[in-house]
């Protein structure tokens, strides 16, 4: 079985003409390396403090060292491995409330001030 194809006369046949395809802007810097930049993204974003929490540690004379720092961090690192967005972290006598999507402590209570406390719209727990 033969099947013919017969072109209606009048039509002209050109070859198909080629578009151009948007580039997307590039993301690092020029010179940057793919390696590079991927390492960059990956990084740990630094722990922010909301204007809320740094007046409640800056009234409530609550400070924190390097090494409570680095704690507070990997425990919000430990929240965020597990699943966990407003987690409330216990470190000795301090509750921090952070969003771990947004690694920012949302507010900070002394060891006074925990006691018959009620913590509210948070998923997670993590002691120190």
């Amino acid at each position: 079985m033969t099947q013919q194809f017969k072109i209606p006369q009048g039509l002209p046949i050109q070859p198909a003409q080629q578009r151009s395809i948007p580039r997307s802007r590039p993301v690092g810097k020029p010179g940057e390396s793919f390696a590079q930049i991927l390492e960059s993204k990956l990084q740990q974003p630094e722990l922010k403090f909301s204007a809320h929490a740094a007046k409640r540690l800056e009234t409530r004379g609550i400070r924190f060292t390097d090494e409570q720092l680095q704690t507070l961090s990997a425990a919000v690192e430990k929240a965020r491995r597990k699943g966990g967005r407003e987690t409330l972290i216990l470190m000795g006598d301090v509750a921090l409330v952070v969003s771990v999507v947004n690694r920012t402590v949302i507010t900070a209570i002394d060891g006074e001030s925990l006691k018959e406390n009620v913590f509210t719209q948070i998923d997670s727990a993590v002691i120190t």
